[in-house]
């Protein structure tokens, strides 16, 4: 994140007399001197040998490297951490992901946080919504999850602006968003999803994915040809099946392979699967550009036990600071500044790969 501090300095007409001899214009406080400084953030995360949180680690301690440029910290801190988790609750084509599922893990996720952390929950599918604000209340937290509904579509794109606009409303450090979701949007908004990313590049926010896209596409691989022994697509979600009678609900029987002859229909299948091969890759670009974690599940209930690892790294983060040598005001158009911390002192092994995108 990109800090500028202005800093008013008012001289006296007397003390410019004394140093120089001769009669100075003496400034007036709607005439100040700015000296104008700029600082860069980032989250750090530290751990001994045997992968536990390092305490103690100081500006003595790290080493900073921006496009191979060597810098110095400025300060180094311990901070709860903020985390807003954004839940993916909706799409056409989903079978694995649910929203049962999806609060489960994140359930798992809150429960290990330090209770110092502050949490946020946020839900998408037909619309994005702020479901519960920050909060130290963890129950208060688990009731803004079980709020969450489904819904048919994915709006992904506008839920990466929504996230980014929430976490940078208020002066907060030590910013995360938890993703859980499969990464694919209902709208196909390309322009607005690029420029989503490019916002969170320009800022010190970490993104942690927890993916649905490996089971998703183990799940739809099958049915992307004419016969398959998947069953075939549900019509009807989970969530609306449990509410039905039980004399309409989906029993999932299931006689030999299925034949598909709607061309349409695979079609629409093959294109499904592309396009989340191609949310995988862009989910783990967006975690290791930002210091996040990225989690691939191949199962539903490694998705729930895998939660806590992310919740570690977020609690194992120290907020640095430092000063570019390169000034950002010579920055032209879209600059691209990537930053690595790496450690000097033995025992003491930390993670922070950050791209940074400055925009003037």
């Amino acid at each position: 994140m990109l800090f500028r501090l202005t800093m008013l300095v008012l001289v006296a007409a007397g003390a410019a007399m004394a140093q120089s001899g001769r009669i100075q214009p003496t400034p007036t406080p709607d005439e100040p001197l700015r000296i104008e400084t700029e600082e860069i953030k980032l989250n750090v995360l530290a751990f001994d040998e045997s992968g536990k949180f390092f305490a103690g680690v100081t500006d003595r301690d790290l080493v900073i490297t921006e496009n191979n440029i060597l810098h110095a910290p400025t300060s180094v801190r311990r901070l709860p951490a903020h985390v807003l988790i954004v839940m993916d609750t909706g799409g056409e084509m989903r079978a694995v992901k649910t929203l049962d599922l999806t609060r489960r893990v994140a359930k798992s996720l809150v429960a290990a946080l330090t209770p110092e952390d502050h949490v946020a929950i946020m839900q998408y599918s037909d619309k994005v919504e702020i479901v519960d604000e920050w909060t130290t209340d963890r129950k208060r937290t688990v009731a803004g999850i079980n709020r969450a509904n489904f819904g048919r579509r994915s709006m992904f794109a506008a839920a990466l602006v929504t996230a980014t606009n929430f976490i940078l409303r208020d002066d907060i450090v030590n910013r995360h968003i938890v993703l859980i979701t499969d990464g694919t949007d209902s709208l196909g908004e390309t322009s607005t999803k690029s420029d989503a990313l490019r916002r969170l590049l320009a800022t010190d926010i970490s993104v942690h994915v927890l993916s649905y896209t490996a089971m998703e596409v183990t799940d739809i691989k099958p049915r992307a040809s004419m016969i398959s022994k998947s069953r075939p697509p549900k019509s009807i979600p989970d969530e609306i099946q449990a509410q039905l009678p039980n004399g309409v609900r989906d029993r999932g029987v299931k006689i030999g392979p299925t034949i598909n002859l709607d061309r349409t229909l695979i079609r629409k299948i093959k294109d499904r699967k592309l396009e989340l091969e191609i949310a995988e890759q862009n989910l783990e670009k967006l975690a290791a550009d930002t210091n996040g974690e990225f989690v691939l599940p191949n199962a539903t209930e490694e998705m729930v036990e895998k939660a806590p690892l992310v919740a570690k790294m977020i609690d194992s983060s120290y907020v640095v600071t430092y000063t570019p040598k390169i000034p950002v005001v010579e920055s032209r158009g879209i600059a691209e500044r990537n930053i690595e911390v790496t450690s000097k002192r033995p025992g003491l092994i930390v993670e922070a790969r950050r791209k940074l995108l400055i925009a003037r």
